[in-house]
């Protein structure tokens, strides 16, 4: 039985990891205006999005989570044939309608896959099952490349589901807006008073920077520092130790909203890299996904791992 697996975009890897361990990614629409893109984790597109579109501060873009007939119709032309149990891992549900959306899709895909894989002469039953990463962005990619390096080590697909649901409470990500704008824009538009125009406008006058945590799907600020570079440098401090302590899978994801290359300019990166290599994890650099551009902005940087709780420190 071949075991294939499907991600959103909102997943920071590289498109070169996700090519050579073959995921499966679930576009999501971005509309701008009158025009519609889709975040299927081009990086060329998505870094024009970030240079282009979100460095303007154009109009404010919007997200639309895949439909149910949307992922019907992506799983029946690409999924179907290209294996014959797909694990489709998503963006937390408290975040995004993906996760339910892909649910209420399976029952459609399960009464209809036979004559698909009929006609490209495979036979057999095709089976999905849907998991929650119970996080998003760069905490979300390390979560992937684990559960794509078990697939690819040959673990069935009953093991690689009953690990990856464990490791789902396990996962960290933290995230440095480097511009307010978008997050006040979105929280304003979402009718959240977490960012309100007093604390936006000390914010932005004070230069001060939060981090932001996600974790078990729920975020929060865990830390403010004066100035991006600084709340950079105490996130990648941050990392470093949790990668002293030990961490619980093997990768590292690290997501930048510009050019990936540019991260090695970034005060404690070098650093970071070089504890991972000695701790023999995995570091995976990537643009930040036009999705979450959409929410935190341009230049913004996300980092995320599998690991024990600890307070940010």
């Amino acid at each position: 039985m071949k075991v294939g697996l499907v991600a959103d975009p909102t997943c920071d890897l590289p498109r070169d990891f996700l090519d050579e361990m073959g995921v499966f990614v679930l576009p999501i629409a971005i509309r701008i205006g009158d025009r519609e893109l889709l975040d299927a984790r081009d990086p060329g597109e998505t870094l024009a999005f970030h240079t282009n579109h979100l460095a303007a501060k154009g109009t404010l873009a919007e997200s639309r989570a895949p439909s149910v007939e949307d992922v019907r119709r992506f799983f029946l032309d690409r999924v179907v044939t290209g294996c014959d149990f797909a694990l489709c891992l998503t963006v937390s549900s408290t975040r995004s309608p993906v996760f339910a959306n892909v649910t209420k899709a399976g029952l459609g895909i399960l009464t209809e896959y036979k004559a698909t894989r009929h006609a490209a002469k495979m036979e057999g039953p095709f089976a999905v099952r849907v998991l929650d990463s119970r996080n998003m962005f760069a905490g979300q990619g390390a979560l992937t490349a684990e559960a794509a390096a078990l697939i690819a080590e040959g673990f069935s697909a009953a093991a690689v589901r009953e690990r990856i649901e464990e490791l789902a409470y396990s996962v960290h990500s933290y995230l440095v807006p480097k511009d307010l704008y978008y997050i006040r824009a979105r929280a304003k538009k979402k009718g959240d008073r977490s960012v309100g125009p007093l604390r936006y406008l000390l914010g932005t006058a004070m230069n001060i920077r939060p981090v932001l945590a996600c974790t078990d799907g729920e975020t929060e600020a865990v830390q403010t520092e004066r100035g991006f570079e600084a709340a950079v440098r105490r996130l990648f401090d941050f990392a470093r130790a949790r990668i002293g302590d030990g961490l619980q899978g093997r990768f590292l994801c690290v997501s930048y909203g510009g050019p990936p290359e540019r991260l090695g300019e970034l005060p404690g990166f070098d650093e970071l890299v070089s504890a991972a290599e000695a701790g023999g994890i995995r570091v995976l650099t990537s643009v930040m996904s036009m999705t979450a551009g959409v929410n935190v902005g341009d230049g913004a940087v996300s980092v995320g791992f599998l690991a024990a709780p600890r307070a940010f420190d």
